[in-house]
């Protein structure tokens, strides 16, 4: 079986192209830039612009499985990309297809999941076998939100710290890909991913201690304070916008845990002081100044 993956350099898709080549399967990934993509040997490279479909076609050619990135980073065009892409894929052969969509889609907040979910409608119009992931909060967010803090002053800063929230360990986002890739049984679901706990934001900091092994500050500030941190940490001032307002929306409308993690891969989901512990080198002084 090949199982083309795109985004294959991202987040999940790294780890899902590990996950599928121990899994026996022959990866092919499509990228912009195949000379920095830093994937394993036994990978196939392929250049292409999946936006502009750009080296889509060769891609495509023998592959049975594909992991698809819905359009997030160009969103409005998200649907007709979809679309072109399915249609290639269709005539190719494909007969599986699982695609990053967004716990916003099973929430449905307004503004938040109509483009994921105009997507996913295209996908299942495809023909092909289709198995939707909805992740929630990224538990790498926190490298973007605390990092800087932690790796210079063992501090946690935090506008919300009663804000609850359930982060996913992305290695969970992207072995419940796997499974829907290479198991029976995945076929027209939608999985709603979540962490095993639910935590105020002085909590997870707390979890996120506890996986360091080391003690960790806590210390609440404004909004305007939080968003200049994460502005001076290197974030853009739109994604720093947008993750506080998601954090203000979990003080007034906490998210849940959800049982899918477990019910695909037949065990409770990594906690976030197990993905503290796994990204321990990120987080250390060391990452901040080599």
């Amino acid at each position: 079986m090949t199982i083309l993956v795109t985004g294959a350099t991202g987040t999940t898709g790294r780890i899902l192209v590990d996950r599928l080549l121990g899994a026996g399967q022959r990866v092919r990934a499509l990228t912009r830039n195949p000379t920095e993509a830093q994937l394993p040997r036994a990978v196939e490279v392929l250049a292409g612009d999946l936006g502009e479909l750009t080296g889509a076609e060769a891609a495509l050619e023998g592959v049975d499985g594909v992991y698809y990135m819905s359009g997030v980073l160009d969103p409005e065009h998200a649907v007709r990309q979809a679309r072109a892409f399915l249609e290639l894929a269709a005539g190719a052969g494909v007969r599986r297809i699982v695609d990053l969509s967004g716990l916003a889609v099973t929430v449905r907040r307004p503004g938040s999941y109509e483009m994921l979910r105009d997507v996913e409608e295209v996908i299942e119009a495809s023909g092909l076998e289709w198995t939707h992931i909805r992740p929630g909060e990224f538990a790498m967010n926190k490298l973007d939100m605390w990092g800087a803090s932690i790796r210079a002053e063992n501090t946690v800063r935090s506008a919300f710290p009663g804000a609850l929230g359930v982060p996913v360990h992305e290695a969970d986002i992207a072995e419940v890909a796997a499974a829907a890739l290479l198991l029976d049984g995945h076929a027209g679901h939608a999985y709603s991913l979540s962490g095993p706990q639910r935590l105020t934001q002085r909590e997870q900091a707390a979890a996120v201690a506890q996986g360091l092994g080391r003690p960790l500050s806590f210390e609440e500030v404004t909004y305007g304070q939080a968003r200049a941190a994460y502005i001076t940490a290197g974030m853009p001032w739109d994604i720093a916008e947008y993750l506080l307002g998601y954090q203000a929306e979990y003080a007034e409308e906490p998210p849940e845990v959800r049982p899918d993690v477990e019910h695909v891969l037949g065990r409770p989901g990594r906690t976030l002081a197990q993905w503290a512990a796994d990204h321990a080198s990120d987080l250390s002084h060391r990452a901040a100044v080599s």
